[in-house]
């Protein structure tokens, strides 16, 4: 497959207690363990940064989706909440939830574009099946 876009993203320093900085903008954050984790919580954290793009990219698709089947949805948005989990091994893994809100739609037509928007959507097919991504439609 040829990439239709390509970015990069650098990050030093001390990990999760470092910088990072991404290629060509003037995206720059100090990171910091969270709080909950035992650091100061004085930064960003790469969860957080994962949840925000999660969150845009698959408003993106919903917006796709919607637009192909001729649905408004004006106001539509996606909460992205990414939790930190310890696995049976000692090791780390992630857990996703996404929440939709597309106000004055049926529930059922709502359902069907996030489900949709869940097929197309880059970090859905990146994460399937490889962590738990629940995608939910609320009222608001």
């Amino acid at each position: 497959m040829d990439a239709l876009y390509t970015t990069e993203a650098l990050a030093t320093g001390a990990g999760r207690d470092g910088q990072v900085a991404v290629a060509g903008t003037d995206l720059e954050f100090d990171l910091a363990i969270p709080r909950e984790m035992g650091g100061s919580g004085n930064g960003a954290n790469p969860e957080q940064l994962f949840a925000a793009g999660y969150a845009a990219c698959f408003h993106s698709a919903l917006q796709m989706v919607a637009r192909q089947q001729k649905i408004a949805i004006e106001g539509s948005s996606v909460g992205g909440r990414v939790s930190v989990l310890r696995t049976e091994e000692g090791g780390f893994s992630l857990a996703v939830d996404l929440e939709v809100v597309i106000p004055d739609l049926e529930e059922e037509v709502a359902q069907g574009l996030a489900n949709a928007a869940h097929q197309v959507c880059p970090y859905s097919n990146a994460t399937r099946g490889n962590i738990p991504v629940t995608v939910t439609v609320v009222d608001d």
